[in-house]
């Protein structure tokens, strides 16, 4: 038995022995299903993996893991310029502690399945960063189980007790736009956010209605639309809601990519930013000061969202107890020249 399987020194705390004998297999059968081997039986592996979740059984940490030191970080969805920056903040603190970094992504959705899983424990990763995506109970109780640490960035729902998440202030990032977008003297304004189980997109449009509401201005249903954050989404609904004959004479776009949608979409249909139509992003990606005109965008620090995410998970691996489990950064309104008094007002 390794000495990194149970602590000598608790008398309470299971061992690999207790565990297989309790789902009926042998010790080194329990190994193979800890290590994420695939020669196990389906119902094998469920007997061993109920019998862990009993006796809340965890492995201790190595302080000197003999494998090559990664990460794995796992993304819903990987094809984005705001990706790219999430990876570039993970690398700049993983680099320099000489910890590789392993991408996933889940092609959309929100819980990985398990064949990624077993991957991962055969693995054996200091510790997993989840990115816009969470897991399952048993899913989690499995990586707890191996003493691998996960943390969540941007979660896609409500954050469950206990787990370790960074985001950022998104219902004030919704709130400013919105703001922003009133005191130019614009009263029918529209939104387009990300899908509505996604809790970053929900907390942006909260905080548009919190601003409409400040000012008595109400919410027209109609001007409340639900993206997918890629441009496509914001050109499709950006066509649909300036074709109306009373159109929006401003649009809150839940990413900069949505923004850039809308704002081909204006253009198509003969409409100038910011004279005919004010727009404003989220994220404050890089292509946000090159594009004509330059975008008006709430910032979102993602490469130090990432940092703080990678620096937590490391920390974690070494058994260390973060300060605290929820961690939002500030956002921060960048007025550039998408964006201009309503004519009139």
């Amino acid at each position: 038995m390794s000495s990194i399987d149970h602590d000598p020194g608790a008398s309470t705390a299971p061992t690999i022995a207790t565990i297989a004998a309790e789902a009926g297999v042998s010790v080194p059968t329990v190994s193979k299903v800890l290590n994420g081997r695939p020669d196990v039986a389906a119902a094998t592996r469920a007997r061993v993996e109920a019998a862990l979740a009993h006796h809340r059984y965890q492995r201790r940490r190595s302080r000197t893991p003999s494998g090559p030191r990664l990460l794995d970080l796992v993304f819903h969805e990987l094809d984005s310029a705001w990706a790219v920056e999430i990876i570039k903040g993970v690398e700049q603190v993983a680099g320099p502690a000489r910890v590789g970094v392993v991408l996933s992504d889940l092609g959309g959705a929100h819980r990985p399945r398990q064949e990624w899983l077993d991957d991962l424990l055969a693995r054996r990763p200091l510790g997993v960063i989840l990115v816009m995506s969470d897991l399952e109970p048993t899913q989690r109780r499995q990586l707890e189980s191996r003493a691998i640490p996960f943390v969540v960035v941007d979660t896609a729902g409500e954050p469950p007790a206990g787990i370790p998440t960074v985001g950022s202030q998104n219902w004030n990032g919704g709130l400013a736009a919105t703001r922003h977008l009133l005191g130019l003297g614009h009263r029918r304004i529209a939104v387009i956010a990300g899908p509505t189980d996604v809790l970053c997109s929900r907390a942006r449009i909260d905080g548009y209605r919190t601003a409409l509401d400040e000012v008595g201005a109400p919410v027209d249903p109609e001007l409340v639309r639900h993206g997918d954050f890629f441009v496509q989404g914001g050109y499709q609904h950006g066509l649909d809601l300036l074709s109306r004959p009373n159109r929006p004479t401003a649009i809150f776009a839940g990413s900069d990519l949505q923004a850039l949608g809308v704002i081909r979409a204006a253009r198509e249909l003969g409409l100038r930013v910011p004279e005919d139509l004010s727009v404003v992003g989220y994220d404050d990606l890089p292509l946000t000061e090159w594009i004509g005109p330059p975008l008006t965008t709430i910032r979102q620090p993602l490469r130090e969202m990432a940092g703080t995410a990678t620096r937590m998970v490391l920390s974690l691996a070494r058994g260390e107890t973060p300060a605290n489990q929820r961690i939002d950064l500030a956002t921060e309104l960048i007025v550039r020249e998408s964006t201009a008094r309503l004519r009139g007002a």
